[in-house]
């Protein structure tokens, strides 16, 4: 019988003193780890993940990706490599952090590669590119703010997006 269990943190320092992983999964200056792609540790996976551990980043939109992930991997529709090629993947990263001369504390920092990471989620997923996503982020925003523009203080319940989509879509076709 498995038990299911969602648990919510916040802060910046990583202290998981109710994981009892037996030395699996440890916190080493901050490095959660072994950890592959920062969500799954490749001995626990795919039962135990990680949302939401990397930062400068764009915290919503990453755990959105790494949540998808998780749950197409969960539901069997992505398939995790075996265990010895997510720790060699592990290790790879970690020589990388070691080769910046960053300390471990760092492993989780975003501030390079990214894109290059959120763009190997999306392909994971098979989503549009960020590109795209953000096109049409911008897209609902500017309608959104144009409905906003003229609703009355209800507008929030009469919002339709997929119809202002729809429209900016017929607008721009003509």
């Amino acid at each position: 019988m498995y038990a299911y269990v969602i648990i919510h943190c916040t802060g910046y320092r990583y202290h998981f003193p109710f994981l009892k992983t037996e030395g699996l999964v440890n916190v080493d200056d901050n490095r959660v780890g072994p950890l592959y792609k920062h969500v799954f540790p490749p001995s626990l996976a795919p039962w135990l993940s990680f949302i939401g551990i990397p930062y400068l980043t764009f915290p919503a939109q990453l755990s959105e990706l790494q949540s998808r992930w998780v749950a197409k991997v969960l539901s069997g529709e992505l398939v995790l490599p075996s265990d010895e090629e997510m720790m060699s993947s592990v290790q790879e990263h970690y020589q990388h952090i070691e080769e910046l001369g960053w300390p471990k504390r760092f492993t989780h920092r975003l501030e390079q590669g990214k894109f290059e990471y959120e763009k190997w989620l999306v392909d994971q997923l098979g989503l549009p590119s960020m590109e795209q996503r953000s096109e049409k982020m911008v897209l609902i925003l500017s309608e959104l703010f144009k409905f906003r523009q003229f609703a009355d203080e209800h507008w929030r319940d009469n919002l339709d997006v997929e119809k202002l989509m729809q429209e900016n879509q017929a607008k721009s076709l003509n």
